[in-house]
C-alpha cells in the first residue's frame, strides 16, 4: 500500500501531458490513416477520376459508389456522375487510394475533421473536390504513386554493381 501511495504521490506534481488541442497540434505521426478522403485535379481543374469502379470493387466494407456519366468529358475522358463513400463504416485499408489508376483519390492526414452530424460523414464528389481545394499544399504524392515507385525493378546498371 505504501508503494502505491508512493507512486500517486511521484506523480501528483508532475507536468501534465496534454496538448491544448485547438493552440497547439499534436505532431502527426507518418504512418497515420486518417479517413479524410479527397478526389484530385489535374493542371487544367478536371477531374482524374476516370469512373472505373476499380475503388468500388475492391473496398472490403463496400462504402464506396462510383457511378460513370454517360458523356465524356473536355478531354474525351470518362468521369463520375456520381462518387459517394460513407467515412463512418471506413476501415481506413487504404484499398481505393492504392487500386486508383490515376491516383484520383487520396486520403489526406490532418486532424480536426471530425464532425457531430452523420449526414457530414457521407462525402459526394462534390465534397471531395472542396476537400482537395482546401488541402492542396498536403498532398504531395498519394500512396499509389509512392508505392508504384518501391516496386519497380532496379536498373541493369544498378543491379550489376
Amino acid at each position: 500500500m505504501l508503494r502505491t501511495l508512493g507512486i500517486t504521490f511521484k506523480n501528483l506534481f508532475r507536468k501534465p501531458f496534454t496538448v491544448m488541442y485547438p493552440k497547439k497540434e499534436r505532431e502527426m505521426p507518418k504512418r497515420m490513416r486518417s479517413p479524410l478522403f479527397a478526389l484530385t485535379k489535374d493542371k487544367d481543374g478536371i477531374i482524374n477520376c476516370i469512373a472505373c469502379r476499380l475503388c468500388q470493387n475492391i473496398c472490403p466494407s463496400k462504402i464506396i459508389t462510383v457511378v460513370p456519366a454517360k458523356e465524356k468529358n473536355e478531354k474525351g475522358k470518362l468521369y463520375p456522375e456520381k462518387f459517394e463513400l460513407l467515412v463512418e463504416a471506413c476501415l481506413a485499408c487504404e484499398y481505393c487510394v492504392q487500386v486508383c489508376p490515376t491516383d484520383a483519390i487520396v486520403m489526406i492526414r490532418v486532424f480536426g475533421w471530425a464532425t457531430d452530424k452523420k449526414e457530414d460523414l457521407i462525402l459526394t464528389k462534390e465534397k471531395m473536390l472542396e476537400v482537395y481545394d482546401n488541402y492542396k499544399d498536403l498532398i504531395s504524392e498519394s500512396t499509389a504513386s509512392f508505392l508504384r515507385k518501391m516496386q519497380t525493378p532496379p536498373r541493369k546498371k544498378e543491379a550489376e554493381k
